[in-house]
């Protein structure tokens, strides 16, 4: 990566820049604003675009949410977001989606699951939510903190919905959002409307690993920067202001 090319940096929020839905710390606020002072910035998150943005505290950043399915830019004079793009997608076959997702559940043993089993968004994403919608807060916490339970047969859920893209989200789920929808395709489609080109773009994620949300664009042209500690944001991160 030659970071004297660089003109956008887009990153990732929960992990990266924060600890999992809390707020940004005054020093991860600080250090975007002197990145913002030098490139251009872009969130681009799995969430909704008024979710990240109420997380952030109303931080004037423009966010791409729902894998490239919303966008937003912000106001300024209005202190907020105003929605350029929110895409409803038409919902898949909830018959197939179900007994799909009990096949699954019969043969690795998650047949228990408090709520519902799959939970529906407005956007066209699905959620196979392992241990049920309505799970204890606790017990999904415990379920998989290291993902080794999902990815044993995350492959599995891809090739058996292979009409979205599939995700291990959360603690406890699969996310998966209608093809060709994912961080990598929503990247590209922003930089081809603005003008960037992949080397002068830089992507810091956490969520890199297999299945992770950030992973099609740490295999992507993208010139990626992981980080595994959102507390280390500021020290990776400072050869960019120098």
């Amino acid at each position: 990566m030659d970071a004297k090319k660089i003109k956008l940096i887009a990153m990732d929020l929960d992990g990266t820049l924060t600890q999992h839905k809390e707020a940004l710390t005054p020093t991860q606020r600080a250090v975007l604003d002197r990145l913002g002072a030098r490139y251009r910035l872009l969130m681009v998150g799995a969430g909704q675009v008024r979710r990240i943005f109420n997380q952030m505290e109303h931080y004037p950043i423009d966010i791409i949410g729902n894998y490239g399915l919303q966008y937003a830019v912000y106001d300024k004079d209005a202190k907020d977001i105003r929605i350029v793009e929110d895409i409803s997608l038409p919902q898949g076959d909830r018959e197939s989606i179900e007994a799909r997702v009990n096949f699954l559940r019969k043969k690795h043993g998650f047949e228990t699951f408090k709520g519902d089993s799959v939970e529906y968004h407005p956007s066209g994403c699905v959620t196979f939510a392992v241990l049920g919608t309505k799970a204890d807060q606790a017990d999904k916490l415990a379920f998989d903190p290291d993902r080794k339970k999902r990815r044993a047969f995350y492959a599995e859920v891809k090739a058996l919905f292979s009409e979205y893209r599939v995700f291990v989200g959360g603690s406890s789920s699969f996310d998966m959002a209608p093809a060709p929808y994912d961080k990598r395709y929503a990247l590209e489609k922003y930089c081809e409307a603005e003008g960037f080109s992949p080397d002068e773009v830089l992507f810091i994620g956490d969520d890199y690993g297999e299945g992770g949300n950030d992973e099609a664009v740490y295999l992507s042209d993208f010139n990626f920067l992981k980080i595994d500690d959102y507390r280390t944001f500021p020290e990776l991160t400072k050869f960019l202001l120098e």
